[in-house]
């Protein structure tokens, strides 16, 4: 049967146990689903149970299944690092061989100097890495004095630009990102992210908007998406894919501002697609419950996505493929807001495809992308890492 249309959605932090060489990163012991369930007394997920999922790993409230309805397993990442950027792009078929530049102390003065120069901003605010929620409620007053925009990192590879929509619109604080994505952090300096944290509210009371907008390097390689574009393959974007592959190998780009919104949107493209590649990130997990330690928040967030699951699984006919992953762990239960570097769960489901398959431990989060390929019959699928496992799942 000719394969005609793959689902792919990336369940953004979504880890299920600690690497190999967790201890280098300081993340033994993080797991992220199974301490969630731990923490709130057990998760309530039947349809991704159905698949497979606790299978996985051993998750409270999620029992194994004899008989999965899809085909399951975990995936290793390969990559030096664990952020979305090096998470995605293995996913898609590139190994990254060297991590993105932390800044722990913050950036250098060289930096904010060019960023000053060339943006145009007259002072900055922060420079040190910071809990985006924190930092705003603590410098938000400031900014609005001064209209200095906020600058923070993280654990992670990025530079963060935080300011009130009130003080510097939307448009303009874009503007600022892109400037510094381009002139700023370029050469030993080049994160992998500028991301744009628009906020509003007033003193002790402020809230980030879902404006964020994220901007990623050039991915150094071609991509599944940089290949189906190539042989005309309908490639859709939801959620921040345009972000983090840089708008490259997509048709179409569909920006959402939550995961109701991203499911919703899948669900939609999902529908209309006849034959195609949909690329999915469900950035809630990570953005709103994994960085904030909010474990409760984090299981109902898993919770409402197993609701929607059946009506994703409509979208899927004979010779089609759904399949669900994450891009790296985000524990809320461990000492640290930051990133975990964990296994992710591998689930698969199709109607004319195997069920029950168990598809082991993966060696790398890129036998997705060269799947996608092989399902595709495209060329040039041997300039991807990886190894498929299309026909363990048809």
């Amino acid at each position: 049967m000719k394969q005609k249309k793959l689902i792919l959605i990336v369940l953004d932090s979504v880890g299920v146990g600690e690497l190999p060489d967790a201890d280098r990163y300081g993340d033994q012991g993080t797991n992220t689903i199974s301490n969630i369930a731990r923490t709130v007394g057990g998760l309530r997920l039947p349809n991704l149970a159905s698949l497979g999922l606790g299978n996985i790993t051993d998750i409270k409230g999620v029992a194994r299944v004899e008989k999965a309805s899809g085909c399951f397993g975990k995936m290793t990442e390969v990559s030096e690092g664990k952020d979305s950027t090096i998470g995605h792009w293995e996913i898609a078929g590139i190994i990254t061989q060297q991590k993105f530049p932390l800044y722990p102390k913050g950036f250098p003065k060289s930096v904010l100097e060019t960023f000053l120069r060339v943006t145009g901003c007259t002072g900055y605010l922060g420079n040190r890495p910071a809990s985006g929620t924190e930092i705003i409620n603590e410098l938000g007053d400031e900014h609005l004095r001064t209209g200095f925009p906020i600058v923070y990192t993280s654990g992670d590879s990025v530079f963060q630009i935080a300011a009130h929509q009130d003080v510097i619109s939307l448009e303009r604080l874009y503007e600022i990102c892109e400037i510094t994505r381009e002139q700023v952090l370029v050469d030993e300096h080049r994160v992998g992210r500028v991301i744009a944290r628009p906020f509003i509210g007033r003193s002790e009371n402020y809230i980030r908007t879902p404006n964020r907008r994220d901007y990623a390097v050039t991915p150094p390689a071609k991509t599944i998406l940089d290949l189906l574009f190539e042989n005309n393959i309908q490639t859709v974007g939801i959620g921040k894919i345009d972000d983090l592959f840089c708008g490259r190998g997509l048709q179409e780009k569909i920006h959402t501002t939550s995961n109701a919104e991203g499911i919703e949107e899948i669900i939609r493209a999902g529908r209309m697609m006849q034959t195609g590649f949909l690329m999915a990130n469900l950035v809630d997990f990570d953005m709103l419950y994994g960085h904030r330690q909010d474990a409760k928040g984090y299981a109902s967030a898993l919770e409402e996505f197993d609701v929607k699951l059946p009506d994703i699984q409509k979208c899927i006919n004979d010779g089609d493929l759904l399949v669900l992953t994450a891009d790296h762990g985000n524990d809320p239960t461990d000492q640290s807001t930051d990133h975990t570097r964990e296994y992710v769960p591998l689930l698969c489901a199709s109607t004319s495809g195997k069920k029950n398959v168990n598809l082991g431990v993966r060696c790398s989060f890129a036998d997705v992308g060269r799947t996608a390929a092989e399902f595709f019959g495209v060329s040039g699928a041997q300039s991807l890492a990886g190894q498929s496992f299309f026909e363990e799942v048809f």
